[in-house]
């Protein structure tokens, strides 16, 4: 099986400082949407790990969570493609819970629902946590310089190994 980790905010969607708060606010990136029915086309199944810490900050609640994420299901689904399962951690970054990238916990669920091990699968995201999440379970990290990504680059600190591209239909154009 084929399979590939996507961050949300900033590498399939419009990030907001302020936070994704409703459907409304929820605004795919040019080429995300189409890059993702590609991989679907490929063979991929994709999944989403992404923490939405609003939940645990009370900014929004889980029925918006899931209307946000209806309106992203459908846009993949009007161009061709699937997102399998999106993975979520709701707390706020002082709970200190496992599943909160840049811990493992949510990615080593996606290893366990899946019954893979994530040597080399790619894993993209626009954020130093993101990588760091799936590169402690041996995938292959993937920064793409939208959302925060170009910052993350300047900081530097990259994970050894990690690719870049400028967004990810490119990053998508070089594993199809």
């Amino acid at each position: 099986m084929k399979l590939i980790i996507l961050d949300r905010d900033g590498v399939i969607n419009y990030d907001s400082d302020q936070f994704i708060k409703s459907p409304q606010e929820w605004k795919p990136l040019p080429g995300s949407i189409e890059a993702i029915a590609r991989l679907c086309q490929a063979g991929y199944r994709v999944v989403v790990a992404t923490n939405q810490s609003g939940i645990g900050r009370g900014l929004f609640d889980m029925p918006t969570l899931n209307a946000i994420h209806d309106k992203m299901h459908k846009a993949c689904a009007q161009a061709g493609g699937r997102i399998d399962a999106v993975f979520f951690c709701p707390h706020a970054a002082d709970a200190d819970c496992q599943c909160r990238k840049p811990k493992s916990g949510m990615i080593e669920e996606i290893a366990a629902r899946y019954n893979v091990s994530l040597a080399g699968v790619p894993s993209v995201g626009d954020s130093l946590r993101d990588l760091e999440a799936s590169v402690r379970l041996g995938a292959q990290p993937i920064l793409v310089l939208t959302g925060k990504g170009s910052k993350t680059q300047a900081k530097g600190g990259l994970p050894h190994g990690t690719l870049i591209y400028p967004d990810l239909a490119a990053a998508v154009a070089t594993l199809v």
